[in-house]
């Protein structure tokens, strides 16, 4: 959900984040959650889309790690969303370490 969410509304999703000029990157971000969410769900190698998965998370964190500075209005909902994908990311992690590679 959160990648087609992304994918079809990055503008408002990254305005809500002060990042508006970044709205394209939000939308390859939903490409690469809804690809990622593909992988596990049809491959016989979840563990490595799953890794994919905790790279993008990385990828996501180090965006709105930038929407945090202090000229940002928005700085709240960037704190937010990123403590959220920060558990996001220590799920996708747990879940990654109980599967073979």
């Amino acid at each position: 959900m959160l990648g087609l969410f992304e994918l079809i509304g990055a503008k408002p999703l990254a305005r809500a984040l002060g990042i508006e000029r970044r709205s394209g990157l939000v939308r390859l971000f939903g490409l690469r959650e809804i690809a990622t969410g593909i992988g596990i769900f049809a491959s016989g190698q979840r563990a490595g889309w799953l890794w994919g998965r905790v790279a993008g998370d990385a990828l996501d964190l180090t965006v709105l790690w930038s929407a945090l500075r202090g000229d940002n209005p928005r700085r709240r909902a960037a704190a937010l969303a990123a403590g959220n994908v920060a558990a996001v990311t220590a799920l996708d992690v747990l879940a990654a370490r109980q599967l073979p590679i």
